[in-house]
């Protein structure tokens, strides 16, 4: 592992991600391909406009879990670099939540990693997300670690990080959880 090269950084509030920074960084010119993945802030979300989300993070954890996915993308595909920036903090709508960016010497194996690497980060890195709205606010379950809790052998499903979706605030409900 010690000729792995991978740059992780979870960037703290306002702080944010310099694309140039991690394409370059994984840019090599032993390679034919560099793959990128860029989550950013949409606009709506089933029908709600939003206005930022929100992210926190249990860092040290955060930094292992993607050191490990990282090393898991190497045994399955021929990678030379690879970088996984993740902000913490209020994201606006537009801005770039998370990036990755893969260096191969073939496509193939740079696409599939970093699809491979963006799925695994939101189905296992603790990282949690809230979505603010002009009429309230969700701490949101990522779609992949929903899947990930109905596999065979999860027992007790409710008991997921906070179960399905957690109200925390809205217009026309003020319950707290």
């Amino acid at each position: 592992m010690a000729d792995e090269r991978n740059l992780i950084e979870i960037l703290e509030e306002n702080n944010p991600i310099n694309i140039i920074k991690y394409i370059n960084y994984v840019h090599s010119p032993q390679c034919g391909a560099i793959a990128t993945f860029s989550g950013t802030t949409r606009d709506t979300f089933e029908g709600k406009t939003v206005l930022e989300l929100r992210y926190e993070a249990y860092v040290p954890m955060a930094v292992r879990c993607i050191k490990s996915i990282c090393s898991s993308a190497r045994s399955s595909w021929n990678l030379n670099s690879i970088a996984v920036a993740h902000r913490l903090g209020p994201v606006s709508v537009g801005d770039i939540s998370v990036f990755i960016a893969v260096s191969s010497v073939h496509r193939a194996d740079g696409l599939d990693a970093c699809k491979f690497i963006i799925d695994e980060v939101k189905a296992s890195v603790p990282i949690w997300k809230k979505e603010v709205y002009t009429n309230g606010e969700v701490w949101k379950e990522n779609s992949e670690f929903l899947e990930r809790m109905e596999e065979p052998g999860i027992q007790d499903r409710t008991r997921a990080c906070c179960g399905r979706k957690v109200k925390v605030e809205d217009a026309l409900d003020t319950k707290r959880c």
